[in-house]
């Protein structure tokens, strides 16, 4: 499959900077290009602005503009005409950010931060329609699939197809909002998206996830560019930023749900899905920090961008990565947070039916019931059947984690199997398949009656 990734302009000339006075305030002005509904960035983009952070530390000085996009592309557009000075994007478009700017002397980018991630690839995944006959990537050849051509989702179609040996899929480049109309009104079989489209879709009940991006074990990503120019000019900015970002970062661990709520207002997007991904043992990590795994990630995605775009001219990911601003920002802690990979954002307290803590991120689950002021954790997602058997309330929403990959996903859209007594959940029809595979005791249930007995 060979796609063309769509050209981006270079307008760069030295001293186009959007730095200066603002409007004639007085001000210095920061332009931050940012995806409001892409919720992975949102400690860089919509919760971060929502907050109020970067302005309160930057003070008077300075004149910050917010300007929100669909994807990375036009971000890193503007960032080559220097027009925006730090932008938020996902691992695949970071490479072709610093693919555009790294000859461009005043438009040169370093990624500076992480905003989240998820180490086996769950931020990506690929979605069908409720009634389709796909099961497998198998299932697409000969179809057509929409993708944001060169975005994260569409690296990890590429990757995904090339690991299951399946050709003759078309891939067809619309924005995340146009792919969506396309997928509902039958203009394409499949749906290969980036956070948080697939989880919307499920929960709307406007397509069934086929495959799950943990299921390819690449890490998956969005971090923080800033113009090299700028911060070298603006140090202070940039330790600004990166500490307004730390700021947001530990906010949402502390008020993960008020986090979601106020997500969800700006961005319009369901409270229920943006928990999916941002709340406690979401399919998010959210962490600053520029793990290792995410540099060999970004190495590893490298030679992928270089076949699926002829005008993809490969990056030196180790001058890419610049972890001096955060170093700083973040403190003498850095060197050993960094080594650790656990998310800071997990499920805890004692289960109400089950009783017990819910504490093993590998079967934590957690139920939110409507009109409640919190969530209920459960101690496995067994535990969590009982407990909705058991409401008094409406479920709003319920998770539990994929039992191989720990994907969180909504109970009442996972695949069941019932092994002995335990009710397992799985993201995927295939997830399910592969495990029964070789474990023959496990049979499939449905979710109404998994419901049914693990309440009587």
């Amino acid at each position: 499959m060979r796609i063309v990734l769509a050209a981006l302009a270079l307008v760069a000339a030295a001293g186009c900077s959007v730095a200066g006075a603002a409007g004639g305030t007085g001000k210095t002005k920061l332009v931050i290009g940012y995806q409001s509904k892409t919720i992975n960035t949102v400690t860089a983009g919509t919760l971060l602005r929502s907050l109020g952070y970067l302005e309160k530390r930057l003070g008077d000085k300075y004149a910050v503009e917010w300007q929100d996009y669909d994807t990375g592309a036009p971000i890193t557009a503007k960032m080559v005409a220097g027009k925006i000075d730090i932008g938020s994007m996902g691992d695949y478009p970071l490479l072709i950010n610093a693919s555009r700017t790294q000859n461009v002397p005043a438009a040169r980018t370093e990624l500076i931060s992480i905003t989240g991630y998820n180490l086996r690839g769950g931020l990506n995944m690929v979605v069908v329609p409720p009634a389709s006959n796909a099961r497998t990537l198998a299932d697409l050849k000969g179809t057509k699939v929409s993708a944001s051509v060169g975005s994260a989702g569409h690296g990890t179609l590429v990757q995904a197809l090339e690991k299951a040996k399946v050709t003759g899929v078309e891939v067809v480049n619309h924005q995340p909002a146009v792919g969506a109309s396309q997928l509902e009104s039958g203009g394409v079989q499949a749906y290969a998206q980036f956070v948080a489209w697939p989880g919307l879709l499920v929960f709307q009940d406007k397509g069934r996830l086929l495959y799950d991006g943990s299921a390819l074990d690449v890490p998956t990503f969005h971090g923080v560019v800033v113009r090299q120019a700028y911060a070298k000019e603006h140090p202070d900015v940039v330790d600004a930023f990166l500490k307004a970002q730390i700021d947001a970062t530990r906010y949402l661990h502390e008020h993960p749900l008020a986090a979601a709520e106020s997500v969800a207002k700006v961005t319009g997007l369901p409270p229920e899905v943006v928990y999916l991904y941002n709340g406690p043992g979401g399919i998010s990590t959210f962490d600053v920090m520029l793990k290792p795994q995410l540099k060999a990630a970004h190495e590893h995605d490298v030679p992928y961008l270089k076949r699926i775009g002829t005008d993809f001219g490969g990056v030196d990911v180790s001058a890419f990565v610049n972890d001096s601003y955060l170093r700083k920002a973040y403190g003498p802690a850095y060197d050993k947070d960094v080594a650790s990979t656990a998310n800071p954002a997990r499920i805890t307290g004692t289960d109400p039916v089950c009783g017990g803590a819910a504490g093993d991120p590998r079967t934590a689950s957690e139920l939110w019931l409507e009109g409640a002021a919190t969530t209920q954790p459960a101690a496995s997602p067994t535990c969590l059947l009982r407990q909705i058997a058991a409401a008094k309330s409406k479920v709003r929403a319920a998770y539990v984690p994929d039992t191989v990959t720990g994907t969180r996903w909504f109970a009442d859209h996972a695949v069941w199997l019932k092994e002995g007594a335990n009710f397992l959940p799985f993201t995927t029809q295939d997830g399910a398949d592969a495990y029964r595979a070789g474990h023959p005791k496990a049979e499939p249930i449905t979710y109404d009656a998994a419901l049914k007995e693990a309440g009587a």
